[in-house]
């Protein structure tokens, strides 16, 4: 359905033709025609930068950057996933790529299987992560990490359960550990289909990396002039608490930040001063703020900095570096923020739970995984410790009561002995649980799993091509609302209007003779977006854009001007 370019098409089924040729014609009304308008972004942000280095596809109607451009424009035009494909309009599609119509959506599977069985995911995504540290290298030094939970709810394979905070459960499902920007732009992602947790990860996979890729580290010379100087930060919520990986991360002249747990009393409030705190987006905000050194576990010392809220609350937060000032890293830790917000909206607008296949992977047998002995015994220990508490708060408000009246004497003592007859069994119950876990290895291989225990990994080659290139999208997508935040008067709706050009039809004529592909947008539902459009237009045409494959410059405008 909707091919028009027959011979090529022959000929590529015969193996003659190394690729179609991008060849535009004159187009009203094509659907989702507005994603053209982010391909500058697309490419500024390393869309093909790096392709042909690591990627190559056998002769075919599809080339290598028409496949890398659709996926792209799926993700910006919300197709969340590639069956999303068989419901949109593939002739428009192919409008925008200068073709007759998209590949069909077993063609795309196909296309992706085999740049992952004979490219190199990995190294291409790496290369896109060093080349997005370099460009910024100021927000580079300050890294937020955190690892998101994909809930899985197929049947292929029984993985293990993971608590997922967002719907407050454990639920089985696979964690990411992402590597996100000053300002919450992701940098990369790691995998991780048998958990070790936040801390391991960061020691095996995710530190390691980022001291080869972290552009602008201080030299050797300089970290042995100045003790407080640090190669980079690392910003994580409580699960990464650990004084002694505080430790371990300052003898390679890392710091970290972290929330504080085990909060100790509050402080007196004359200790508060109020402090001018600016974000890393720019945005300034006044903060009433505290601070004392702290010695945590009687490993090290490190600066302990509270925040007094209206409400008198006092949030926590302790850090290694003591070198920038107290503001500065009130406004980097309290921005964690945006981390969390670009989970949110990845999921909710680009699909990035979304399964992208079936398949499945057989796990190493010398891969370490957690006892389920030991997790049984430390959940029953947790469950017993939260019925003693509850018991014995019970027990002393019975003690604390008044004066009894003569007749509630007899049911007073018979409640007292009951609750002393279940904390003691729970007490003796919880101190053989803590002797049996004592004697349980805590990890184990997972060759060691008991049969119904073991589970395969979730097959991550193709997904990890497609999260890549949707990274490039967001990143598109975040550089363009930047560039019409100053048109706008309420800059929150920015990436909202990005979405209706996006959304929107647009008209194509190419001009041969001047070598231009004029791309009108239809315009939008009021005059004040339509001006937006019209300075987005100028930022646009000022790149002077080559769309890939063409000699075509692209030549941006609203239909009615």
């Amino acid at each position: 359905m909707g091919c028009t370019r027959v011979e090529e098409r022959m000929a590529a089924a015969f193996g003659e033709l190394e690729e179609a040729r991008v060849e535009f014609s004159f187009a009203l009304d094509v659907r989702f025609g507005g994603v053209l308008f982010a391909l500058p972004a697309l490419l500024i942000n390393g869309l093909l930068r790096h392709s042909e280095k690591h990627f190559s596809l056998p002769k075919g109607f599809y080339g290598l950057s028409c496949i890398f451009i659709l996926i792209a424009f799926m993700a910006l035009a919300r197709i969340k996933s590639i069956e999303g494909l068989r419901r949109c309009p593939p002739g428009d599609l192919g409008k925008l790529l200068g073709l007759d119509r998209v590949p069909e959506v077993r063609t795309l599977r196909e296309k992706l299987e085999y740049l992952c069985e004979q490219g190199d995911v990995s190294e291409w995504s790496a290369d896109l992560s060093r080349d997005w540290m370099a460009g910024n290298p100021n927000l580079a030094g300050y890294l937020y990490v955190d690892g998101h939970v994909r809930v899985y709810h197929g049947k292929q394979t029984k993985l293990p359960k993971r608590y997922v905070a967002r719907e407050r459960l454990c639920l089985r499902g696979t964690t990411d550990y992402w590597v996100n920007d000053a300002l919450g732009q992701p940098f990369f992602s790691v995998d991780a289909p048998v958990n070790p947790g936040l801390l391991e990860m960061m020691r095996s996979e995710i530190v390691p990396r980022l001291e080869q890729d972290i552009p602008n580290q201080p030299s050797k010379a300089e970290l042995e002039a100045s003790p407080w100087l640090f190669r980079f930060a690392l910003i994580f919520d409580r699960e990464g608490y650990s004084p002694g990986f505080f430790l371990e991360m300052l003898k390679k002249r890392i710091v970290c930040y972290t929330y504080r747990k085990y909060q100790s009393e509050d402080w007196d409030r004359c200790e508060f001063s109020r402090h001018e705190v600016r974000f890393p987006d720019g945005e300034v905000v006044e903060m009433e703020l505290a601070e004392r050194g702290t010695h945590l576990g009687g490993k090290i010392w490190v600066r302990e900095i509270r925040k007094l809220t209206n409400s008198g609350h006092q949030t926590a937060l302790v850090t290694t570096d003591f070198l920038s000032d107290a503001a500065r890293i009130a406004g980097s830790m309290f921005s964690r923020w945006s981390q969390e917000n670009f989970f949110k909206y990845m999921m909710q607008h680009f699909g990035i739970d979304k399964l992208l296949e079936y398949k499945t992977e057989p796990i190493a047998e010398t891969t370490r995984v957690v006892n389920p002995v030991y997790r049984g015994l430390d959940g029953k220990i947790r469950s017993n410790n939260g019925k003693l508490a509850r018991r014995k708060a019970k027990f002393g408000a019975i003690v604390l009561e008044g004066e009894l009246e003569k007749e509630k004497v007899e049911e007073y003592e018979r409640k007292k002995a009951e609750l002393q007859e279940e904390i003691s069994f729970l007490d003796k119950e919880t101190d053989e649980l803590k002797t049996r876990r004592k004697e349980c290895p805590r990890h184990i291989t997972f060759a060691e799993l008991p049969e119904g225990e073991q589970f395969s990994a979730l097959a991550n080659d193709k997904k990890q091509i497609v999260d890549t290139i949707k990274m490039i999208a967001y990143r598109a997508e975040t550089a363009m609302a930047n560039l019409i935040k100053p048109y706008m008067t309420d800059k929150r709706e920015a990436r909202a209007l990005l979405r209706q050009i996006f959304a929107g039809e647009a008209d194509l004529k190419p001009d041969e003779d001047n070598k231009t592909l004029t791309v009108s947008l239809h315009n939008l539902t009021n005059p004040v977006s339509d001006r937006v459009v019209r300075n987005l237009c100028q930022e646009l045409n000022a790149t002077k854009t080559i769309f890939p494959g063409s000699n075509l410059r692209l030549v941006y405008k609203l239909v009615s001007d």
